[in-house]
């Protein structure tokens, strides 16, 4: 499917009943910016997207819009520190790189990373999901 398609308002509005989110029009925008493209964004530039485009959005609302799209798995939330959050539109099992110089999240391939000896799951528990943040930085001066 390509691109375009994704972000189509019929589309977005689908997507987002199928996840049983209500499509309220600050949604429906929101959500056309995160399906456009895989891409990473946080929330900081969903707001300023979202108010280039027409009528003011609250910080409020994108967050609270971005946390629902997050619970409901509309989109992946990455925490590369706790004061950088990103929305990742790429919800498949994949991993990244945060270059710590750029600010920039890259994606990893779920099947480019292998995680062995994990440890055991306390008692009653079974692993939801694994999240990997690699953390690079450049080495030329």
């Amino acid at each position: 499917m390509d691109d375009l398609h994704m972000s189509s308002k019929t589309f977005v509005i689908e997507q987002l009943k199928k996840a049983g989110v209500t499509p309220t029009q600050q949604r429906i925008e929101i959500a056309q910016i995160l399906f456009a493209k895989p891409q990473h964004l946080s929330a900081d530039q969903v707001l300023n997207i979202v108010n280039q485009a027409g009528p003011l959005v609250s910080k409020a609302t994108i967050y609270n819009t971005l946390g629902l799209f997050a619970r409901k798995g509309l989109v992946k939330e990455v925490i590369v520190d706790p004061c950088k959050v990103f929305y990742d539109s790429n919800t498949s099992e994949h991993h990244h790189f945060f270059a710590v110089d750029s600010g920039e999240l890259m994606d990893i391939e779920g099947s480019n990373l292998r995680l062995e000896n994990m440890p055991a799951l306390p008692e009653g528990t079974e692993a939801a999901g694994i999240d990997i943040v690699i953390r690079v930085r450049n080495t030329v001066a």
